[in-house]
Formats: C-alpha cells, sequence, structure tokens
C-alpha cells in the first residue's frame, strides 16, 4: 500500500513541475519581451529627438564670410564680435561715440526698470550696458553680466570697480546656457547679441527658464529692415525674424511689443507666461470639470 501511496506522490509531483515550467517560460519570455520593447522605444524617442535636432540646424558650403555656414529657421548664425587682439573688440564696444551712435542711455530708459529688480545682461562684453542697468535697478537691485568669454568678464569687473558699481555679478556662461537660477530675471536683455549664438534654440530655452512669471525678454538687434543702418548683414535681424524664432510654443514666451526709439536698432519684448497659461490643454489648478459643479450641488440638495 504504502508503495502505491509513494508513486501516486511521485506522479502528481513530475505533473505539478511539467504544468509550472512552461508558466515560469512564459513570464520569462514576456519579461524579455517588455524589455526588448522599452528598449525600442528608447531607441526610437533618441532617433526622433537627433532628427529634430538635425532638422533644427542645417549647414551651406557657400554662405556669407561673415557667417559661420550655420542656418537656424532660414538666418545664417554670425561669427562672434570677440575680445579681440590686445581687446580691440572690447576697446570697439567701449568706443566713446557709441552713445551718439546707439543712444544706449535712452535704451534702458525705454525699458522702464525699477529700483530692486533683478536683470541679465547676456553677452555683457566689457560692460558698458550692463553699468547702465545697475545703476537703473539701484544699490537694491542686482545685474548678472553673463558671457562667455573670461577676458571680457575680467574687463566688465575692472570697469565695475573703477566706476565703484558694488551690484554687478559677473557669470561665466557656456554656448547653451547663462547658467543662472531658474525664476529669478525680472529683465533679461541681448544687445547685439542673440544673432550671434550658435545655439539659439538651446540658449533661449534656458533663458526662459530663468525668467519669473512676467518676466522680459528684451532683444535689441540692428534693424535689417533699414538698408542705411551700416552693419554687415548676418548682424542684422528684422521683427518679423525675431518674431519667428521667438514665438515659438516650447518656449513659452509671448511678444508684447517693439520699441522703435533708438536710431539703428529696434527692441522687440517678449514676456515670460505663466505655466497653466504657457501650457494649453492643461487645466489649471482647482479647475473642476465640465459638469462637477452640477453634481455637487445636486448631492448637497438630496441631503
Amino acid at each position: 500500500m504504502s508503495w502505491i501511496r509513494i508513486a501516486v506522490v511521485v506522479s502528481v509531483a513530475w505533473w505539478s513541475t511539467v504544468a509550472v515550467v512552461p508558466n515560469v517560460l512564459a513570464q520569462t519570455k514576456t519579461k524579455s519581451q517588455t524589455k526588448s520593447q522599452t528598449k525600442s522605444q528608447t531607441k526610437s524617442q533618441t532617433k526622433s529627438k537627433a532628427k529634430a535636432k538635425a532638422k533644427r540646424y542645417t549647414f551651406r558650403k557657400l554662405h556669407d564670410p561673415n557667417g559661420i555656414g550655420k542656418f537656424y529657421m532660414g538666418r545664417e548664425i554670425a561669427h562672434v564680435m570677440g575680445y579681440g587682439f590686445n581687446g580691440a573688440g572690447a576697446r570697439w564696444l567701449e568706443r566713446a561715440e557709441r552713445e551718439r551712435e546707439e543712444k544706449l542711455m535712452l535704451m534702458v530708459r525705454s525699458l522702464k526698470l525699477q529700483p530692486g529688480q533683478t536683470v541679465a545682461d547676456i553677452g555683457c562684453g566689457s560692460g558698458v550696458v550692463t553699468a547702465l542697468l545697475a545703476r537703473a535697478v539701484g544699490v537694491e537691485g542686482k545685474v548678472m553680466g553673463v558671457d562667455v568669454q573670461p577676458q571680457m568678464l575680467a574687463r566688465l569687473q575692472m570697469r565695475m570697480k573703477k566706476f565703484r558699481i558694488p551690484n554687478v555679478t559677473a557669470v561665466r556662461g557656456t554656448q547653451k546656457s547663462p547658467r543662472l537660477k531658474a525664476g529669478t530675471i525680472d529683465l533679461a536683455i541681448m544687445v547685439d547679441v542673440y544673432h550671434e549664438f550658435e545655439f539659439p534654440y538651446e540658449m533661449i530655452t534656458e533663458i526662459s527658464k530663468t525668467l519669473k512669471p512676467g518676466g522680459r525678454l528684451a532683444f535689441v538687434e540692428y534693424r535689417m529692415e533699414d538698408p542705411k543702418v551700416p552693419i554687415l548683414l548676418v548682424h542684422k535681424m528684422t521683427e518679423k525674424q525675431v518674431k519667428k524664432e521667438i514665438s515659438q510654443e516650447s518656449f513659452g514666451l509671448k511678444f508684447k511689443r517693439t520699441i522703435g526709439v533708438l536710431p539703428r536698432q529696434h527692441i522687440v519684448i517678449f514676456e515670460k507666461m505663466a505655466a497653466a497659461a504657457s501650457q494649453p490643454g492643461q487645466k489649471k489648478r482647482g479647475q473642476k470639470k465640465r459638469g462637477q459643479k452640477k453634481r455637487t450641488a445636486g448631492k448637497a440638495g438630496s441631503r
């Protein structure tokens, strides 16, 4: 009798093992399939991002010699106006006739800055405009002088020390980021700078992050619409082109106005939209779904 029981137990155990093994194999197969699907999705997303980046910028062998041969939204990116040999580029920014030609003080006044505000001078160079901005916001305010060239930043610091301007901080940015804290800037301004950005899309994405809700972004660019402006073509921009590049939804910026008081440049101003406004389709916090109020009212009345 005991041998029969042993045989039955062994038989049951064997069939249980035979039944379990296919289940384990099936689960393993499902896991491997899930992993492979995840990998393929990640690869496809990476490829799509790479394609989008490739489409964003194009290159041409035949181009303006004053440009770098790289194009963004139909516009050729200009060579950077650098520090120059023995500071020749910096001295050109500091030339005495610049105020007469460009009316820098009028430009700063037209921005209507308030005492205590924080301003970012992106591509500040040796700090000519930075000093004017610092006076406009007063000692309660702050100006972040951002540049990628260490020689320019060193000259900026010397200038601030010379004129005893205490509320300016030099910041070493990169080609893709100003390296400023998010949500801290009331106004970011670029004076004859934006058209030289090697990565304009990436830069504006990062600059937008630094703005407070309602913060402003100002582009001061030589008017391409005016052939009398004595500046190389790739160093000019039309108002239409600025709007085209900056009005992309992903930046979360809204065009406010163009100020046309300067003799050679226009000041094109955008404003940082609130998070909910910059994401159409996303419901505001606390907003109820359609019909929810009616249902709630009905429940309250049935107590």
